[in-house]
C-alpha cells in the first residue's frame, strides 16, 4: 500500500550493498516524505503503490502540463525488457549493471536477462531509500545467477564499479543500462563523463543502454511539464536534445536502429511501434 506518514529525513547513506541469498541490509536509511524523489513518482506514473502524498502531487502536475506521459513511461519500461532481451538473447551478456534502477516493476532486468539465460548476474544501482527497502524484490534470482544491490548516487562511478566487482567480472563484456537516470545529472556535471566513467571499467564487446526524456519533440508541453516537475521536486532534471542524448555514446557504434523514439527501437509488434513517447533511446557496443 501507498506509505504516507512521515518517517524522517532522507538520510542517504552510499554503501549499503547486499545479494540475493545475503539477508537484509544493515540499517535502511529513513525516507523522506516532505520532498518528491523521482523513483516513487514513476514508480506512480507506472501505476504503483510505493509512492508518498507529495509524489503522487508532483506526478499530477506533470500529467496536467503532460498528458502523454503515462504512455511515455510506459513505453520507456519496454524500451528495457526489449534492450535487455536483446543483449541476453542475441548479443549473449550474461553481466548487468542498472545504474538508477527505481522501484521494483514488471520486467526488471533480472527478470528479463534471466527468463532468457538462468545464469545472469545483475547488479542495480539507485539512491532512493525506498529502493533499497524493497531491493530484497530486486534479488530474487536464479539460482544458477546472481543479484546484487547497492545503495549509491549514479555520479559515484568509483563505489559503483568497486562493489559491483564483487558480483560482475569486469575482464568480461557487461551491459550498462542508463534508463532515465542521466537528466538528474546536470551539464555542469558533465553526464557524458559519468557515463564515459562507467564504460571504461568495461571491456570490447560491453554494451551501453540509454535512455533519456527529450526536449526536442512536443517542446510547449515538455516544457511545461519540466517546469512543473523542477518546481516542486528535489531532484531537478534536465531534457536533452537527440544530438545531446547521442552524445552518450560516443566511440561506440550504435546499433540499428540509431538513437531514436524509444517505442521506435526494434518493437516486437505494430502496438509497441504505435506507442507515443518522448523519450530517445539507444544500445550501442564498445568496440
Amino acid at each position: 500500500m501507498a506509505q504516507d506518514d512521515v518517517a524522517g529525513d532522507d538520510a542517504s547513506r552510499d554503501g549499503h550493498w547486499f545479494e540475493a541469498g545475503g539477508g537484509e541490509p544493515a540499517e535502511v536509511p529513513d525516507f523522506d516524505v516532505r520532498s518528491a524523489h523521482i523513483a516513487r513518482v514513476y514508480d506512480y506514473w507506472l501505476g504503483g503503490k510505493d509512492n508518498f502524498v507529495v509524489d503522487r502531487q508532483v506526478g499530477d502536475q506533470a500529467l496536467e502540463a503532460y498528458p502523454g506521459l503515462a504512455q511515455s513511461v510506459r513505453a520507456n519500461r519496454a524500451f528495457l525488457a526489449r534492450a535487455v532481451r536483446f543483449l541476453a538473447e542475441e548479443a549473449g551478456i550474461r553481466q548487468f549493471l542498472d545504474v538508477g534502477t527505481g522501484l521494483p516493476s514488471s520486467n526488471n532486468t533480472h527478470e528479463v536477462a534471466q527468463s532468457v539465460a538462468p545464469d545472469a548476474r545483475i547488479v542495480y544501482v539507485d539512491n532512493d531509500p525506498m529502493v533499497l527497502a524493497h531491493a530484497r524484490a530486486l534479488l530474487t534470482s536464479t539460482r544458477e545467477g546472481a543479484c546484487g544491490y547497492l545503495h549509491a548516487d549514479a555520479r559515484d562511478t568509483a563505489q559503483i564499479i568497486e562493489y559491483a566487482s564483487r558480483l560482475l567480472d569486469f575482464s568480461r563484456p557487461v551491459a550498462i543500462m542508463l534508463i532515465a537516470v542521466l537528466q538528474f545529472i546536470p551539464d555542469s556535471e558533465d553526464p557524458w563523463a559519468v557515463t564515459s566513467r562507467l564504460l571504461s571499467a568495461a571491456p570490447p564487446g560491453s554494451y551501453l543502454v540509454v535512455s533519456h526524456p527529450t526536449r526536442d519533440i512536443e517542446t510547449s508541453q515538455v516544457s511545461e511539464f519540466a517546469q512543473r516537475y523542477n518546481a516542486s521536486a528535489a531532484e531537478q532534471a534536465t531534457w536533452r536534445t537527440q544530438a545531446e542524448v547521442t552524445r552518450f555514446f560516443d566511440g561506440l557504434r550504435v546499433l540499428d536502429p540509431g538513437v531514436v523514439l524509444v517505442p521506435d527501437w526494434r518493437p516486437r509488434n505494430a502496438a509497441e511501434a504505435a506507442t507515443h513517447a518522448a523519450m530517445w533511446g539507444g544500445v550501442a557496443i564498445k568496440g
